[in-house]
């Protein structure tokens, strides 16, 4: 049975729920209240924190630029608030449909999709010309073509906005944590390994930079360096080549030369900017306000274990044995006091097919142990819906990598972990019965706190974002340092 220790209670790790995907559905319509509203009561009857939520953008301000309508998810926010849940609110500036798990489809707001019709550009771009219209291409960030607006300023509209119109539930305290959309599933990366352009695991993807905008840039990077001859690469393959059958990934291959190098940081770097940029915008819209901010980074597990990591190049994880593609994400995030999310929390190498060279063990260590080095909150999810003992065992073992410890806070703690997610199958009895004792293992055997001090998790009003970077330090960031040891098993399974 959970009880209440005062030291037990530090190693306390809040769990929270992401809920449908179309809860507001695309018309901007809360469809069913009364249904909702019963399941998150089982919810918090299970122990449960608080939920997330994506508010997107594709909904919100689909009639116009800046006509924004925010009332179906004041109705949602008001039922989760009387349901005495938390909630972390996603700013999805990102299209719902054509990823893994995507069940129904919200486009980016039409007047946006009507500027790519006349200009395509906007949209990311592979080599053979194909655009991707789920995220607007980082080349666009401060090109002021959307009715005299830069993508960062829209992106920046918005959050002041959703501050403003949901001022109610920011001083009340309901909202924790706003997650700030990167990318394609509002991660942080490129949308390399697009489902619906027939990508299939485990195929090493494309990179994405081919719209005109940062070809532009690559072109004036590469003369800045001394090198105007240099093209973006022509020889990486296409989304479901394997590493060897590239010049560019396979052994000694182009990836390793002077030029192969050179893209490689000007692709990665050219994410980093973004998601500093945005966090920026992010930090001065919430600034003062009682909440966290996050990022979400993506688990590209396959080909991890291959010395070219191509499935995380492609993506714009510039991440190889001896050079850390992650940490300088959570450099960045540290400037804005922000939290970085992570996904493929219940993934064991056991399970993956060999001929993908997947690791996620190693790298949910690397890229955690990579946020703790640069003394900012990692927070995570699963990357798929699992209902067995083995995957909640895993995640538990991510949250508290070296166990309990019964005097004080555990040497090692994620922030929280976020479930993927209510759906029917989750509440089925077999199915919740165990997903409760997850929640009740999270919380080192606890009953819920409604108190975020008992476990070190009060929030501060939100203060203005450190200085820039220096790339010299975010360079120093690259260079690989162990990951911190890992138990091979949790100290609390829940089938233990």
């Amino acid at each position: 049975m959970a009880t209440s220790n005062k030291n037990m209670l530090l190693n306390y790790v809040p769990v929270y729920v992401m809920l449908p995907l179309g809860v507001i559905n695309v018309n901007n319509v809360f469809e069913d209240p009364d249904g909702l509203k019963e399941q998150l009561v089982q919810l918090r009857a299970a122990g449960v924190d608080g939920v997330m939520v994506d508010v997107w953008w594709g909904i919100i301000e689909q009639k116009g630029p800046k006509e924004y309508d925010w009332s179906a998810y004041k109705s949602l926010f008001q039922v989760v608030q009387e349901c005495g849940l938390k909630l972390q609110a996603i700013m999805s500036f990102h299209q719902c449909g054509g990823n893994v798990g995507d069940v129904v489809n919200i486009p980016i707001p039409q007047w946006v999709l009507n500027i790519g019709e006349s200009d395509p550009d906007i949209f990311y771009t592979n080599r053979s010309g194909t655009r991707d219209k789920e995220y607007l291409s980082v080349g666009v960030d401060n090109k002021p073509i959307f009715h005299g607006r830069t993508a960062i300023e829209i992106y920046s509209d918005y959050m002041k906005s959703f501050r403003e119109n949901m001022s109610e539930f920011l001083k009340s305290e309901l909202i924790i944590d706003i997650e700030v959309g990167l990318g394609p599933a509002g991660e942080l990366r490129y949308p390399s390994y697009p489902q619906n352009q027939g990508w299939v695991f485990p195929g090493i993807g494309e990179f994405q930079c081919y719209d005109k905008y940062l070809k532009e840039d690559f072109k004036a990077a590469a003369a800045r360096a001394g090198h105007p001859e240099w093209e973006l690469p022509d020889d990486a393959g296409t989304y479901n080549d394997v590493p060897e059958s590239t010049e560019f990934f396979k052994t000694n291959g182009t990836y390793l030369t002077e030029k192969g190098k050179f893209f490689l940081t000007w692709y990665s770097n050219q994410l980093l900017n973004h998601g500093d940029q945005i966090l920026d915008e992010a930090n001065k819209a919430f600034l003062g306000c009682k909440v966290k901010l996050a990022i979400k980074v993506s688990g590209i597990h396959w080909w991890y274990k291959v010395p070219n990591h191509a499935a995380e190049l492609t993506a714009g994880y510039y991440n190889l044995d001896d050079r850390d593609g992650y940490r300088p994400i959570a450099k960045v995030v540290s400037r804005h006091h922000g939290i970085l999310n992570f996904t493929c929390l219940e993934m064991r190498n056991s399970e993956q097919s060999s001929d993908a060279q997947s690791a996620p063990q190693e790298l949910v260590q690397q890229v955690l142990s990579g946020g703790w080095r640069e003394n900012i909150e990692v927070a995570g999810e699963n990357a798929l819906s699992r209902y067995d003992a083995t995957a909640y065992n895993q995640i538990i073992l991510n949250a508290r990598p070296q166990g309990v410890n019964k005097d004080g806070p555990p040497k090692l703690r994620m922030y929280g972990v976020t479930y993927l997610r209510l759906s029917d199958e989750l509440l089925e009895e077999t199915n919740f019965d165990i997903f409760k004792k997850f929640v009740v293992k999270m919380h080192a055997d606890q009953s819920h706190s409604d108190d975020p001090q008992e476990y070190n998790h009060a929030i501060p009003p939100l203060k203005r974002s450190g200085p820039n970077i220096p790339v010299d330090d975010l360079l120093e960031a690259t260079k690989p340092i162990p990951p911190f040891p890992w138990d091979s098993e949790t100290d609390m399974k829940v089938d233990g």
